[in-house]
């Protein structure tokens, strides 16, 4: 087992993996900008040292700070946590390099699972479903040709990257050359790569995740699905699970599928691999995410497995000691992301609490949020034996949360717990955005 790892994050997530490191006796490095000298993670950390100034380019995103920290401290590994260098398979190389442990998937595992075009391919070759659609295009003319033959409306998708960027919808032929262009240079000026390609565009469907474990052993077991559908601009707002929808028999197809997609990659440690499901129980394979998950939690819950232990366990060589059989999901959890609206002084703080609620956050008591990293500022998580009593239990606990000195989103998450629509299971990916223009009609 490692003695001592550097978490390169911050936030909620920096503090999840210190508890853990904490819990298994492994002594943690946090590293920080200037932003964060006074945030929770780097006082909970047994170690602690700045990499640079407020933004992350110059900080959370400064590889050779972060490897020059690890080396300076003597860690052996280096968990990055979500977002920031989480999927880049550079950083993870030079972790490599440098005998360091990068606490994911190896880098080129990276490289290639990064690569929607790459990964689409590879799962067309092993007979997991995709959407419909093209390999990479070279220019408009071939876009709109191919385009033609799909059917509008599509995507335009770029081949790197996440969080919603270098992704256009067109609805009608005439909108194509600007989302092309659009979606190419927004996804060159983010992640280096202005590729992209054309999927068709499924409408009234949901977005789920399957969630597997894989160590370096050739043991795969999925601990089962989460539902993203509840989204903004590309965004997962709210998410639970299991899936309120889900037969037991598309279930149990798709945490095939998704198995079957780690054996073809090669995958170690946690990943997930993420579906579109239609009404009528067919799934298609989007893409995978070689990394920890923002809502992981909620399949601790309904799972009783530690994911984050487990990463540092499988980067450690050690095999999973169960198998799928030992898997039994039980009950329902869910989350919602809670995001600033402004930046500021926490001038009061009251988080809720009773029994299976937790506030997984960096906030404390006059802490200052600032604005130069993402938005979400904890994940307030519920566990009930059953969905009606989950929703219920959110709804107590959102009701109880107090965060005065900034703007959130607590009282649009209330009025999307409280929505006819949500609590009868029956939303998709387009649903979000309707349930929140309807104002307090909908409320019960």
């Amino acid at each position: 087992m490692f003695s001592k790892i550097l978490i390169a994050n911050r936030g909620e997530v920096a503090v999840r993996i210190i508890r853990a490191c904490r819990e298994m006796g492994i002594e943690t490095v946090a590293v920080y900008s200037e932003a964060d000298e006074n945030s929770l993670p780097v006082a909970l950390a047994d170690e602690r040292i700045c990499i640079g100034s407020n933004a992350a380019t110059d900080s959370y995103l400064n590889q050779r700070n972060i490897i020059s920290a690890a080396l300076a401290t003597n860690a052996e590994a280096i968990h990055p946590g979500y977002g920031f260098l989480s999927e880049n398979p550079d950083f993870a190389a030079l972790c490599e390099e440098k005998g360091l442990i990068f606490i994911g998937p190896d880098s080129k595992v990276l490289r290639a699972m990064g690569d929607k075009d790459n990964s689409r391919q590879l799962m067309k070759s092993i007979g997991v479903p995709v959407v419909p659609g093209t390999e990479i295009l070279h220019d408009v003319e071939e876009a709109k040709k191919q385009a033609a033959e799909i059917g509008y409306p599509i995507l335009v998708k770029a081949t790197a990257g996440g969080g919603g960027k270098g992704i256009r919808v067109v609805s009608h032929a005439d909108e194509l050359e600007n989302a092309f262009m659009a979606a190419s240079e927004e996804a060159k000026n983010a992640f280096g790569n202005g590729d992209v390609f054309l999927e068709k565009y499924l409408t009234s469907v949901r977005h789920v995740e399957m969630q597997i474990l894989a160590d370096n052993f050739g043991n795969i077991v999925c601990l089962g699905e989460r539902d993203c559908s509840l989204q903004l601009n590309k965004q997962k707002v709210l998410e639970e699970t299991p899936c309120p929808v889900m037969t037991e028999e598309v279930r149990r197809k798709m945490m095939d599928a998704a198995v079957k997609a780690a054996k073809a990659a090669h995958y170690v440690n946690a990943g997930t691999v993420e579906f579109l499901l239609a009404p009528d129980g067919n799934f298609y394979f989007i893409e995978m995410n070689t990394r920890l998950q923002v809502e992981h939690p909620i399949t601790e819950e309904i799972s009783d497995v530690d994911i984050v232990k487990w990463q540092i366990r499988i980067a450690c060589q050690i095999p999973l000691d169960f198998k799928q059989e030992d898997i039994h999901l039980h009950g329902h959890s869910i989350e919602c992301r809670i995001n600033a609206r402004s930046t500021g002084q926490v001038d009061f703080l009251h988080i809720p609490g009773g029994s299976r609620v937790h506030f997984d956050t960096a906030l404390v008591q006059d802490c200052l949020i600032v604005p130069y990293y993402d938005s979400m500022i904890g994940k307030l998580i519920v566990y009930a034996s059953n969905r009606g009593d989950a929703i219920r239990k959110m709804e107590t606990a959102l009701c109880e949360m107090v965060i005065h000195g900034i703007n959130t989103n607590i009282e649009d998450q209330l009025h999307l717990i409280r929505n006819r629509q949500f609590q009868s299971g029956e939303y998709d990916t387009m649903a979000l955005p309707e349930i929140l223009a309807e104002g307090d009609a909908e409320i019960e």
